[in-house]
């Protein structure tokens, strides 16, 4: 990569448009991103900044409106021709090859890759183009055996090797551990204040916004409804931008409880994956009464087959459940009996039947027993859609009818429909695996704000999530999840960002 002080390109949109059907999802959007910047784009799901980045980058057509780079229009109607104008970005999904090294994914990148490629010459270049990156990954591990965070540093290298100027980052965060999160952002902060590249950054996460942006726009039902100085600007001016004058659900404070017996215990569980190997390893874990633990860990440590496990959806090879010192089988029958609830990762896949009404999801957890069946077991439609209705408006979830498919839903609203379900009744024991992941502004502190509320009711809560901030904000005592097992808990109050941080990475 050339060190020059002007790689850096200048990137704008000039009052794009884009319409789906009946719906504007773009309409006459701005924005100016200075060569050099570090510009993040905010907004709530839904808001058009997926559709504004796959405009810039040629998956979309638009129906008005024009990119400009370095002051230029340009025409970008595919990914190749976008790449050729020096424009690349790392999507929340990974791109990579997974049976392919790190070099191999890197050579076949290239629009000019040969087609009998000499691996001595381009591994040679290869290392020397390591040599002026600000970090590294191993370009002989194949890509499979990668970390999550090393995954998404490849990518991000890949669009350096591939001598894009500017690149568009959808969540780089999101797999990384708060270590290596930083540390990336720095050195790519670093390389913009030098002027190597221009970075545009989605993110949910104010802050990341605050550390290492100096500008943002935002966006609001397709539209700019913000723009500004990202050091100047604080997070609440940000916030009223991307939601309007929304009320903001105030979660209740923290109460105070008296020291309780343990209510869930996870005495050595053990479980394994579809090839036999241990995922889930020795975990030991007491909750009492009224108390969250945080479960931190990067994606892929077992987090997932844990409450695959709780929830009785993957079978337990050793160890034991119990909740109120009896023995707890996560079976729908105990599930109701101990009055444990959740809410799982990816809700649409794993929490609803995508295809039926949102009353009817909403009914899963009682619609065999009344008052949403009759004497004879039969289920009443009526009052299964009596009972849609009444959450719906409790619980806040907006939806065109309580008939209406559930997967029209946006994911906030899944998320919402489903906590209805889950808390409406009496809780004693409540499991969420990542509540917020992907959800815009008013969504998370909703969710949040339940998760508090089960608490402060005397739920023992077990809070499992990627996301460190939440776990930090959320938590009584929090342990590190790393290779399917888990580390000692620590109270939130003296837990030491750095060291959980090095923890989640295995050290």
């Amino acid at each position: 990569m050339t060190q020059s002080t002007t790689r850096a390109a200048a990137l704008a949109t000039e009052g794009i448009t884009k319409i789906f059907g009946p719906m504007r999802a773009l309409d006459d959007v701005s924005v100016s991103i200075a060569a050099g910047s570090f510009h993040a784009l905010l907004g709530e799901n839904g808001a058009g900044k997926s559709t504004l980045v796959k405009c810039i980058m040629g998956f979309y057509g638009t129906d008005a409106g024009a990119v400009l780079l370095d002051g230029a229009r340009v025409v970008v109607h595919s990914p190749r021709q976008a790449q050729a104008h020096g424009i690349g970005m790392v999507y929340q999904h990974f791109t990579l090859v997974p049976c392919l090294t790190a070099a191999e994914n890197l050579v076949m990148a290239r629009a000019d890759a040969p087609r009998l490629i000499n691996w001595r010459a381009e591994t040679r270049a290869l290392e020397s183009f390591m040599d002026r990156m600000p970090f590294r990954v191993r370009l002989g591990a194949q890509v499979a055996d990668l970390s999550a965070g090393e995954k998404q540093k490849l990518e991000i290298l890949k669009l350096l090797y591939l001598d894009q100027r500017v690149l568009i980052l959808d969540e780089p965060t999101s797999v990384m551990t708060p270590g290596e999160a930083d540390e990336v952002l720095t050195l790519l902060r670093g390389m913009a204040e030098r002027k190597e590249i221009t970075v545009l950054m989605i993110s949910h996460k104010f802050r990341e916004v605050k550390a290492f942006c100096d500008s943002f726009t935002v966006l609001q039902r397709g539209r700019v409804t913000g723009q500004g100085d990202a050091q100047a600007a604080t997070i609440a001016e940000m916030s009223r931008m991307m939601i309007g004058e929304a009320e903001l659900r105030t979660r209740a404070p923290r109460q105070a409880r008296p020291a309780a017996a343990p209510r869930l215990v996870l005495d050595a569980v053990c479980a394994e994956d579809e090839m036999g190997k241990k995922v889930v390893e020795g975990v030991s874990l007491a909750i009492a009464a009224g108390e969250i633990v945080g479960i931190a860990g990067v994606s892929g440590n077992g987090q997932s087959a844990l409450v695959e496990v709780l929830a009785g959806q993957r079978q337990m090879t050793g160890g034991s459940l119990s909740v109120d010192a009896s023995p707890f089988h996560p079976r729908r029958a105990d599930l109701d009996r101990f009055k444990v609830y959740g809410l799982p990762e990816e809700p649409l896949r794993n929490a609803v039947v995508p295809r039926m009404s949102v009353a009817e999801n909403m009914a899963f957890r009682g619609f065999d027993k009344p008052p949403l069946a009759g004497r004879f077991g039969f289920i009443s439609p009526a009052r299964v859609r009596a009972k849609g209705v009444d959450l719906i408006r409790r619980y806040n979830v907006k939806t065109s009818s309580p008939d209406a498919p559930i997967e029209t839903l946006s994911g906030g609203n899944v998320q919402r429909a489903v906590l209805a379900r889950e808390l409406s009744g009496d809780v004693d024991v409540l499991i969420v695996a990542n509540p917020c992941f992907g959800l815009d502004f008013a969504s998370v502190a909703e969710i949040r704000a339940q998760i508090m509320d089960q608490r402060n009711r005397g739920a023992a809560v077990l809070l499992i999530s990627e996301d460190l901030d939440e776990i930090l904000e959320l938590s009584d005592r929090i342990a590190v999840m790393s290779d399917g097992q888990l580390g000692l808990p620590m109270t939130a109050d003296g837990a030491d960002r750095a060291e959980i941080g090095r923890q989640m990475g295995g050290h």
